[in-house]
């Protein structure tokens, strides 16, 4: 997460405070654009049918961005912390950036930095202002439960956060781009939901039933996750619907 120019480091981070994230046992830790630049790189490539920017190597939470196209020009969906000149001219040959959007505060990075590079807007969820750290003119808050981008579609899902949102892109089968939000698994056959990843924190059933039923209008064969590689390559509706079936009944304890 960017915070604003500032003579010292702040006292602390909410995001990493709050219980869906966590501290290290040897405390926070802070750097800058500059010192993130000296020691790691950007990849830019192919991922699925799209094209991905992950920091290398690995860098805290270690998700990748992606690419897509749409009728008003390329969505940024996610962010990472880094943004240099070899990345900017990499997403200028792909034609820009006509809006980022990012699917809830743990991917916000540095998200500033990007929007006043590409000159564009950054699309958030209202429900996720409190998680803004950075605030700023190009930020873009959204409300309701749908925001239509270029042909493409952001749901407001919930669960992991308020505001946690996912992008339908219709081309083809169709494709959820999910995040953390419907989170792709080991198992391609399943998909998860929870309140906190790291702290094994899970979310109510009624609400994983919501989340399930919000996704059910949209038609989409394969779903991305928040890393490399990390797809559900078929029967995306099944997958999900199946998925969240079996959460509710572990939740209720039929699976012990």
């Amino acid at each position: 997460m960017q915070f604003p120019a500032a003579d010292r480091p702040p006292a602390t981070c909410p995001i990493c405070e709050d219980e869906r994230q966590w501290v290290p046992a040897d405390g926070q830790r802070w750097t800058t654009m500059e010192e993130l630049a000296a020691t790691r790189v950007n990849r830019v490539r192919r991922d699925g049918e799209l094209i991905g920017i992950g920091t290398e190597p690995r860098f805290a939470i270690g998700q990748r961005a992606l690419v897509v196209p749409s009728t008003e020009g390329n969505v940024l969906w996610e962010c990472v912390s880094l943004l240099d000149e070899a990345t900017a001219e990499a997403v200028d040959a792909l034609g820009g950036l006509a809006a980022i959007a990012i699917s809830h505060p743990h991917y916000y990075s540095a998200m500033v930095e990007w929007a006043h590079r590409f000159g564009c807007p950054v699309l958030l969820h209202r429900d996720d202002a409190q998680w803004i750290m950075r605030p700023d003119p190009a930020i873009e808050l959204w409300e309701g439960e749908a925001r239509e981008v270029g042909g493409l579609t952001l749901l407001r899902l919930g669960g992991h956060f308020r505001g946690g949102t996912v992008l339908h892109r219709p081309d083809g089968a169709g494709t959820l781009l999910s995040g953390d939000i419907v989170q792709v698994i080991p198992d391609r056959e399943w998909v998860s939901f929870m309140y906190s990843y790291p702290n094994l924190i899970p979310l109510p059933a009624a609400e994983v039933e919501r989340m399930a039923g919000a996704l059910e209008p949209y038609a989409f064969e394969t779903i991305q996750g928040a890393w490399w590689g990390t797809t559900v390559p078929r029967d995306g509706n099944g997958v999900v619907r199946r998925s969240a079936e079996r959460y509710v009944r572990a939740l209720a304890g039929e699976l012990l």
